[in-house]
């Protein structure tokens, strides 16, 4: 009889986690851990790809230990992960040859300025559907071919792997030095700027852009599918590892919205909301990525399109490690609970710039409209609130590219929780937030891909019936006041804009 447990590794930004799910879908156990956030220096942050997988470990081996179970009782294992940070690591020693550098750094920003310079924003988005932007793996990877002593040599000499953290999770997962195989899933290509939409294969005419050499990069696999056997950790030897996919994609996958026109929302370290286009690629004009959405083994992929923002949990986070206003991220909403409203104050947290639907690199963060009336309390709810109207600019530009409403925005990730910044979503939307029962939908549609692969669950529509409603948030604000706050938002994203100039890019050490 087949095991009915899947466990999902999902490497996040900020943390590792293994969550074991049941059939029925349900959580059985999950252990956590967070790994160091790296800044050497403004516009920089790094992770060290070592801890990762140290970390990867002991969150299943601390499942195991927590839920009783061994590898008998799981029928496979599937990664979900942080996208676009590229990781490059010697495939010789199973070490990396520099930290990874996270999808949140903007380093390479003079390059790709030259870059646009030349050829124009959009110079690959036909075939990428991505704009050149640091946010996505290529100018990275560059970087570090380009600035470690040695590691364009051994790239060429094809000593050197990359992978985004996927790859790399999995390289480890089924041998490392020892066979470990070098793979990635379409969601996961398609953030790099390096594979081709229609072909769902690298690009010869990328790789030699970016100066990439072929023998560096993971063969692109399906997002459910059987792609190896786990090795490592050995209580889990045997187990098929069988689904992948990018955190976004895979919290689709999670959410059901297999379908065209079906759509999500997740509130994790950033926000992005994906919407299904089924097999046709779909262009936006107003700002959307268009992404691989995922590929089941045997059938076409399935695209969408995405709107990306970068700071929305971490903004929490920030609050609490750089400013000490919180101890810890929950207290976020018991602090913004103290006042009524934002006091006047509005804060636009483009540290990495602003993603969707603006793609102004040139942005920083900005905290306006500050009186002597304005609290820690209002900063906070002020915090909440940015990540809600981010959200309504994204979903702005969907409307403009759909030419029709959404009826409802559901929702999932960590941030979900706070049951303030899901009223106040609802309310600067005009529309429901629905909020299924287990928010954790990034890891389970890691679960559910791997679990379809190997035959725990029959097909798409078994699925569907796993999901369960759990919340729902009706808008209960006057139209004039929501339009007001809108307004007054987008008046401080105006400000934030065109900070970043000659002054600025000296701080931040990017001037080269």
């Amino acid at each position: 009889m087949l095991p009915s447990h899947v466990i999902a590794v999902d490497q996040g930004t900020t943390s590792t986690r293994a969550i074991v799910f049941d059939a029925t879908g349900g959580i059985v156990g999950t252990a956590q851990r967070e790994h160091e956030q790296i800044f050497p220096r403004a516009g920089r942050v790094e992770h060290d790809a070592d801890e990762i997988w140290t970390n990867t470990e002991w969150v299943l081996a601390r499942v195991l230990e927590d839920t009783g179970l061994s590898r008998g009782d799981v029928a496979a294992v599937g990664v979900t992960n942080q996208r676009e940070t590229a990781i490059v690591w010697d495939r010789r020693t199973g070490r990396p040859v520099h930290n990874a550098l996270v999808w949140q750094d903007t380093r390479t920003q003079p390059m790709l300025d030259r870059m646009i310079a030349e050829r124009g924003v959009d110079a690959f988005t036909e075939q990428t559907g991505l704009p050149l932007a640091t946010y996505f793996s290529a100018s990275k990877l560059a970087w570090i071919l380009d600035n470690v002593p040695g590691a364009r040599e051994d790239a060429e000499a094809g000593h050197l792997l990359f992978g985004t953290a996927d790859s790399w999770v999995v390289w480890n997962l089924t041998g490392g030095v020892d066979g470990g195989i070098h793979v990635t899933d379409v969601t996961n290509a398609s953030r790099t700027l390096l594979m081709d939409l229609r072909t769902l294969d690298w690009s010869d005419e990328l790789l030699e852009v970016w100066r990439v050499p072929r023998s560096m990069l993971p063969a692109i696999h399906s997002s459910s599918e059987v792609v190896g056997e786990v090795r490592t950790p050995a209580a889990l030897r045997g187990v098929p590892l069988a689904g992948i996919l990018g955190d976004q994609q895979a919290a689709t996958f999670g959410q059901t919205a297999f379908d065209t026109s079906e759509s999500k929302n997740t509130y994790g370290t950033g926000n992005f909301l994906l919407v299904n286009t089924g097999t046709e690629l779909v262009r936006s004009r107003a700002g959307l990525l268009t992404t691989v959405a995922y590929r089941c083994d045997g059938e076409p992929a399935r695209y969408a399109l995405e709107g990306s923002i970068a700071v929305t949990g971490s903004l929490v986070q920030w609050l609490r490690d750089n400013l000490g206003l919180i101890r810890s991220s929950e207290e976020v909403e018991t602090l913004a609970t103290t006042v009524d409203d934002n006091g006047g104050a509005y804060f636009v947290p483009a540290f990495s710039g602003l993603f969707a639907p603006y793609w102004r690199p040139d942005a920083r963060g900005a905290l306006v409209g500050l009186t002597r009336f304005v609290t820690k309390g209002h900063v906070a709810r002020a915090a909440l609130e940015a990540t809600a109207f981010q959200t309504r600019d994204v979903i702005e530009a969907v409307v403009a590219d759909a030419g029709r409403e959404l009826e409802e925005l559901r929702v999932d990730g960590g941030m979900t929780r706070n049951a303030t910044l899901m009223q106040f979503q609802a309310d600067i939307l005009g529309i429901p937030v629905v909020r299924p029962r287990v928010v954790e939908t990034t890891a389970l549609g890691a679960a559910y891909a791997a679990g379809l692969a190997v035959g725990v669950w029959a097909d798409r529509d078994e699925l569907r019936t796993h999901w369960k409603e759990d919340a729902r948030f009706e808008p209960r604000m006057d139209p004039d006041e929501r339009a007001r706050r809108y307004r007054q938002w987008k008046k401080a994203v105006s400000k934030s804009i065109d900070w970043v100039d000659d002054d600025a890019r000296i701080l931040m050490g990017t001037t080269g």
